[in-house]
């Protein structure tokens, strides 16, 4: 597959041709025929009559043809970027150090390609958003597999989803592979008497297998609420890279995703009084945080006025967290995550 070669044809394009960004668009478009990356090589210099690392996320993106096509995987657009994921700094600099080792040079510095991590932590602390930003950070396509979709009535059928899955996300390698709440997807497996005669048993083993063996970068980001529900298998060395644990968010995380929630929703946050919100949101997860803005955004519209501090500390007041519902459900996640997952902030 070429893509200068359809540049040098081109006529007034300014191309930048840079060895790294050609190694980048190459890799974006494994998975497309020769006809499908002529095409697509051409729309890009047509497009603005340029080519730069401003047209990666295009390349990316036209892969989603071939992913609907597969009914088996979702793919998710870039929307969310590591900014607008509050705290969880240990995380964002991990992350930040692997989006470096997909490329070849990485190959020839001796490193291998990252194969993945867990994420478990407590509902609503920012799992499933890092996922999407670490998409956005690396330029990576996300696939979202959804295991539900996998199985079917059919003897055998379920094993071949799952291994057609695979096969699709490693044709269009590298990319992010993501299974949301893998702990409910995954849940009884290993359990002596099942309904489903073992098909369950035999998907996650399939799964089990192609992460430890797999040879092509395709990163695995797995989120998990309750570790209870986890094969042991799943944690063992070798499967992830490194499991983080992601806990409720202290004063200053919450401080930034305050900020992060107001300027999303057009609101400068320096007009607001978020010292005070911190002190009494102790305990509130990010998700929590981010519907009392909504709330009170609500209230401000339905009285035709602008949003206030009294409305996000009434919401506060009216608001009770998570931690306070399942509180022993999250020290008992504490007690296991303290000696056996890195902290992410």
């Amino acid at each position: 597959m070429n893509i200068i070669a359809p540049l040098k044809r081109a006529n007034k394009i300014t191309a930048t041709l840079e060895p790294q960004l050609i190694e980048k668009v190459t890799n974006a478009s494994l998975g497309l025929t020769e006809s499908e990356a002529e095409n697509l090589y051409a729309k890009l210099v047509v497009r603005d009559r340029s080519f730069d690392a401003s047209d990666l996320p295009f390349v990316v993106s036209e892969k989603k043809k071939l992913i609907r096509k597969s009914g088996l995987l979702e793919y998710y657009d870039f929307s969310e970027s590591i900014d607008s994921v509050g705290g969880l700094d240990k995380l964002k600099t991990w992350l930040k150090q692997r989006g470096l080792a997909f490329s070849q040079q990485a190959r020839d510095f001796g490193l291998p390609a990252p194969k993945g991590v867990l994420l478990l932590g407590v509902q609503g602390c920012g799992k499933s958003l890092a996922a999407k930003a670490t998409a956005t950070l690396w330029n990576l396509p996300l696939l979202k597999l959804d295991v539900g979709q996998i199985f079917d009535s059919y003897i055998g059928s379920s094993e071949h989803n799952m291994r057609e899955a695979i096969k699709m996300a490693e044709v269009l390698s590298p990319n992010i592979l993501w299974l949301d709440e893998i702990d409910k997807a995954f849940a009884g497996v290993g359990a002596r008497h099942t309904a489903d005669s073992g098909t369950s048993a035999r998907v996650f083993g399939t799964f089990l297998t192609w992460m430890q063996e797999k040879t092509v970068p395709v990163f695995v980001i797995a989120t998990a609420n309750n570790i209870d529900s986890l094969p042991p298998e799943l944690l063992r060395k070798g499967r992830f890279d490194e499991i983080f644990f992601i806990d409720l968010p202290v004063a200053s995380e919450r401080q930034s995703i305050f900020t992060v929630q107001l300027r999303k929703r057009g609101r400068r946050p320096e007009q607001f009084d978020i010292p005070r919100f911190c002190e009494r949101t102790e305990g509130f997860t990010g998700a929590e945080i981010e519907q009392l803005i909504i709330a009170g955004l609500y209230r401000a519209f339905a009285e035709n006025r602008e949003l206030q501090n009294a409305d996000i500390l009434f919401e506060i007041n009216e608001t009770v967290p998570l931690s306070v519902t399942y509180q022993e459900h999250i020290e008992a996640l504490r007690a296991w995550a303290t000696p056996r997952a890195r902290s992410a902030s």
